[in-house]
């Protein structure tokens, strides 16, 4: 193991941190994704040093949408909702609409320092090397490793953060991307929150920082969020390869939560064959219908609310009291794959979903955002009707 020493970076701002590898070089630029400032910065140090090698925070699929300007019109939803990674795309775009407002503010796009950083790259020869882990792999991680009521919690705090008005400046960049004011922003977020800390920030340091040094040249530029230089100067001095494989792959669901999502529905199932044996059919099918009741009014509720077509609003209906049996398949993947067939979203709103995500109207004007609420209300509504239908049919046990 090579251990790493900082060493003052001549005529560079603090942000900028000059290691020693061994004998290699690596300057390790923090930046903040929606500054002026930084991307200066990033110009101006790749172009003083020429550096064997450019390394950046981004990944294949962050560094096309970045270059080539890709819109979320390429999505393809459908085959999104069989996969089940609605909720996965949703944190991801929500999270991309609330940069890009804070962006607009700054006149720059967010990530444009590490597109430039490519850019001055390719100018002057010098290879790149794009060394994030996959953003998917980093949303399904994070997504896998929280809570039920943490998942609640994290989609209701960046759904607030969409309609706060926030202003921001390139003073307050500067100020936040001060090491203690990171350091105290982190903190708090791994006591509140430490599996997402884990999964997006330490996880990453590790993986960024191993593919630094795997990184060709002797002579390096790294070009990374300000809040990840911490955990890669320290991740540098150490060998952590043996940790890259474990966390590059998405772990499957606990099996305990594969127990549960069985256990309560055949608990209904089990109570209703009871019921009938025990105190006839007639019983049992009233206890039946009101199971139909309790869920399927909910779920079409829930549709209604969400203003999606009489077809959706249908399939919630009908389909609630099945699904909420059938672990395997949600009913807000039934109604969000109906209303997509059904009212498939016009380019135009591909387009603009970003910032009609800024505004409570926007949620229900725009039809992929009200394809979201199709998949989410739908399913609020049946997941409370089970527990009320449930209680009622476990309760006329007795």
């Amino acid at each position: 193991m090579t251990e790493s020493t900082t060493v003052t970076a001549p005529n560079y701002p603090p942000d900028v941190h000059c290691l020693k590898l061994g004998e290699r070089e690596i300057f390790l630029i923090g930046t903040a994704h929606i500054s002026r400032e930084s991307v200066e910065l990033v110009r101006q140090v790749i172009a003083g040093e020429k550096p064997d090698c450019v390394c950046v925070e981004l990944d294949e699929k962050r560094y096309e949408a970045l270059a080539k300007r890709k819109t979320w019109e390429l999505l393809d939803l459908r085959e999104i909702i069989r996969k089940k990674q609605l909720s996965t795309l949703l944190i991801n775009m929500l999270l991309a609409s609330y940069q890009k407002r804070l962006g607009d503010q700054m006149g720059v796009k967010p990530g444009t320092e590490l597109l430039e950083a490519v850019q001055e790259a390719e100018k002057y020869g010098i290879p790149v090397a794009l060394c994030d882990r996959d953003v998917r792999v980093t949303l399904r991680r994070a997504w896998n490793s929280t809570s039920f009521w943490r998942k609640n919690y994290l989609l209701a705090s960046i759904l607030t953060s969409m309609f706060e008005e926030t202003e921001i400046t390139e003073d307050k960049l500067r100020e936040l991307k001060e090491s203690d004011v990171l350091s105290e922003l982190l903190s708090e977020l791994g006591q509140a929150m430490p599996e997402l800390k884990r999964v997006l920030i330490d996880e990453r340091d590790t993986y960024l920082a191993e593919k630094i040094k795997a990184s060709k040249g002797s002579r390096l530029v790294a070009v990374v969020g300000a809040g990840h230089v911490a955990g890669i100067k320290t991740a540098l001095g150490e060998d952590r390869r043996d940790q890259l494989e474990a966390i590059n792959i998405i772990p499957p669901v606990s099996p305990i939560w594969q127990v549960v999502g069985w256990a309560i529905p055949a608990l209904i199932v089990l109570a209703l064959v009871v019921i009938a044996v025990t105190k006839g059919t007639a019983v049992a099918g009233d206890n039946l219908l009101f199971w139909i009741l309790a869920t399927g009014l909910p779920a079409a509720f829930g549709a209604v609310l969400a203003l999606a077509h009489p077809l959706t609003i249908l399939g919630a209906f009908v389909g609630a009291p099945v699904t909420t049996l059938l672990p395997v398949l949600g009913v807000g993947h039934l109604t969000a794959f109906i209303q997509v067939m059904a009212q498939p979203p016009l380019v135009i709103e591909f387009e603009t979903v970003l910032k009609d995500m800024g505004t409570v109207r926007g949620w229900w004007r725009n039809r992929l955002l009200r394809l979201f609420l199709a998949f989410m209300l739908p399913s609020f509504g049946a997941m409370a009707g089970m527990w009320v239908g449930g209680s009622r049919i476990i309760s006329n046990l007795f």
